[in-house]
């Protein structure tokens, strides 16, 4: 596995682990892969339905030609100043930085020479650009704005809503994940791992219909063109999971069939070096001395270093499902359906409640060999993502009946 890149450059090029680049988090990296993944698509289909009309551009006052203002200024100034404040720690305490980034990045520790210096250097950059193209009299003019112009607006608002979204209800998924987020609830937020993605669909869903709204973008035509750009950025999130070995793996696998004709690791996996340090020590390691630091206030990654020589030392026995590798592979299927049938409904609103039909479907069927905690209901144990799973079926079906269903009442258009 690949918690963060230097296990990643480790195995391509021979590089050692736990080198400066294990500050970028390999979970991160791809969650950023997917939002980028998810705005290109969406981009391409907002632009296509503004060629065919159905999105139109709105008129917004843009002032040019005037100078920079205090404003500017004090905000380039701070953002440089937090850059090199937290930059300069990292420089000079690697180590310290890097067994606890969350603790030192939120800590009031840093390197003041280095703030002020990039503070001055990015308000002065910002003063010499506006000024730059300052004109003796500032005026306003009037630009067309189209929705696929606001992709990167759009993109922000998603991820940081969602990302809350899904942090906030794997946090209330069980009364051990509760219990955490509340012992520390910054360490947990911010952590490699634990994302509930349908708490990230329904608060980025009521954040982004805010947000349209108030751009003045169709509630419908938009949904229809982020379906496939969720489950295409769905598909390589997943990626993330599998790579990272973030927690979002299967049950205990059955023996492998006599008929798998696979490669062994598509049946079952041990997640070596996985990023939450789950399972039992891999080989090499020292478990005496594992064990000795036990009962020390160290983290889990301190623990591997002294005992290991890295920072991330267990696999998980007996082999599990490689569920994240198997929705990848389900929701690149589910994507590329719907990118071929959007150009084939003409019914507005339509792909998107067939989008929530397919995600609803795919993830109950993963949920049967996922790893989760259950609940009772109706007489039965159900996990968290079952029961929004069937929720997300039903109002996809009954969604998609009454759109059609008014289709077919409507009257005919005008020739």
């Amino acid at each position: 596995m690949y918690p963060d890149l230097s296990y990643l450059f480790h195995d391509l090029f021979g590089t050692a682990p736990d080198n400066w680049t294990s500050i970028f988090k390999m979970f991160g990296f791809l969650l950023v892969l997917s939002i980028l993944t998810a705005a290109w698509f969406l981009y391409l289909e907002l632009k296509r339905k503004a060629e065919e009309g159905h999105m139109t551009p709105r008129q917004i006052k843009v002032r040019v030609g005037e100078p920079a203002t205090p404003f500017d200024l004090i905000a380039n100034g701070l953002y440089g100043f937090v850059l090199g404040f937290k930059g300069g720690l990292l420089i000079a305490n690697f180590r310290e930085f890097q067994s606890d980034p969350i603790g030192n990045i939120f800590s009031w520790e840093g390197n003041w020479f280095a703030g002020i210096t990039l503070a001055a250097l990015f308000a002065g950059i910002n003063w010499y650009q506006k000024n730059r193209e300052k004109l003796p009299e500032p005026k306003t003019v009037l630009e067309n704005e189209y929705p696929h112009h606001r992709v990167g607006d759009l993109a922000v608002v998603a991820a940081v809503s969602g990302v809350l979204g899904a942090k906030l209800f794997a946090s209330f998924e069980s009364v051990a994940a509760m219990q955490a987020f509340f012992s520390d609830p910054i360490g947990v937020f911010f952590s490699g791992s634990g994302l509930a993605i349908y708490g990230g669909l329904i608060l980025g869903f009521l954040t982004l219909t805010w947000y349209i709204r108030k751009l003045k973008i169709p509630f419908w035509h938009f949904f229809d063109a982020l379906g496939p750009a969720f489950i295409f950025s769905m598909a390589v999130g997943r990626i993330g999971c599998q790579m990272s070995g973030d927690g979002d793996w299967g049950i205990a696998a059955a023996d492998m069939p006599e008929w798998w004709m696979l490669p062994d690791w598509l049946w079952s996996y041990e997640y070596p070096q996985n990023v939450n340090n789950a399972g039992v020590l891999m080989e090499g390691c020292d478990p005496e001395k594992y064990r000795e630091l036990y009962g020390q206030r160290l983290t889990a990654e301190q623990r591997c270093f002294e005992a290991c020589g890295v920072n991330y030392c267990h696999e998980l026995d007996p082999k599990v499902y490689p569920t994240p590798v198997y929705e990848t592979i389900m929701f690149t299927g589910i994507g590329s359906f719907l990118w071929w049938l959007r150009k084939k409904l003409t019914v507005p609103g339509i792909l998107f409640f067939i989008t929530l039909i397919f995600s609803g479907i795919e993830r109950y069927v993963i949920e049967g060999i996922r790893v989760n905690d259950k609940i009772p209901f109706l007489g039965a144990e159900w996990t968290q993502a079952e029961l929004i799973s069937i929720g997300l079926v039903l109002v996809g079906i009954i969604g998609a009946s009454v759109l059609w269903s008014r289709r077919l009442n409507s009257p005919p258009e005008k020739a």
